[in-house]
């Protein structure tokens, strides 16, 4: 799946809303997030699952083309008793993306996209198996990116992380090597689960661009601007960008090294990113 096909495939910034709180999705919409999660998992609780369903559903039509694009759902994980509605509604409402928690096998991925031919998807890679599948994970069907849920990782591990969770720099670099390697959109890296610490927000961001990841999750509004601010291509970026795209469409389709460098699809597409975060594609 091409990530440019959709701008959640360059997005930098998605923002968790409870799907039981439609008073929030416009709210959410309009906070400068490029993806709005509308969340049926972890932010609703099991006596609310079906009033969740409602509230999205009600809501749906009073949504843009522009902004249904913009929109991410995450269901329940797959296994458990509310995924089948999850997945219903999502069907009926024909909904461009979905993001899948605890994500762990090839077979989950293909089972949806066969329902879900037009959907594209973002597995969440949260347990130790789904780690350890890691790679035909990211190379089954319609997934556009990766995403990592850290914190229940960490629980699914065993694992108390410092501040700077260094105890997942393997978990993260393999999420980005799996994906290169996938040839698909980087990788979303987890949220910060404090809203206050800005220093820890602006902290945690700068080190998911470092790492390779395209984008982060996040909880609260304020954390949108900070992390945006984050993976904001440098002007060395922008001009990287431009000259790979200029000598890719020089070549026409055809093989190209750009100072020394090869210029392959994902390189290209990597280009393309940087140029659609920058606001100059």
């Amino acid at each position: 799946m091409n990530p440019l096909d959709t701008p959640l495939g360059f997005g930098s910034t998605f923002l968790f809303v409870p799907g039981s709180r439609p008073d929030r999705f416009m709210k959410a919409l309009e906070s400068g997030a490029d993806g709005v999660i509308l969340d049926l998992e972890d932010a609703v609780g099991a006596e609310d699952k079906v009033l969740a369903r409602e509230a999205i559903r009600s809501a749906w039509p009073s949504f843009t083309p522009e902004q249904k694009k913009r929109l991410v759902l995450r269901s329940n994980a797959p296994g458990s008793q509310f995924y089948g509605a999850d997945l219903i509604l999502a069907q009926e409402l024909q909904v461009d993306c979905l993001l899948i928690p605890k994500c762990e096998s090839l077979d989950q991925i293909n089972g949806l996209a066969l329902i879900l031919p037009k959907t594209a998807l973002i597995p969440m890679i949260e347990t130790a198996l789904g780690l350890d599948h890691l790679k035909e994970i990211a190379n089954s069907m319609q997934v556009l990116r990766l995403a990592l849920g850290n914190l229940d990782l960490q629980a699914d591990l065993g694992m108390v992380c410092d501040a700077q969770e260094s105890e997942l720099a393997t978990a993260r670099f393999q999420l980005v090597a799996a994906s290169r390697v996938a040839q698909i959109a980087p990788p979303i890296d987890g949220v910060t689960p404090s809203t206050e610490d800005l220093e820890r927000i602006t902290q945690d961001a700068e080190r998911s661009k470092r790492m390779g990841f395209g984008g982060k999750l996040c909880i609260h509004p304020k954390q949108v601007p900070l992390v945006k601010t984050a993976f904001m291509p440098t002007p060395q970026e922008i001009l990287w960008a431009t000259r790979v795209i200029e000598a890719s469409q020089l070549a026409q389709g055809g093989a190209v090294k750009l100072d020394g460098r090869m210029i392959d699809h994902p390189v290209v597409l990597l280009a393309k990113r940087t140029l659609a975060t920058s606001g100059k594609h």
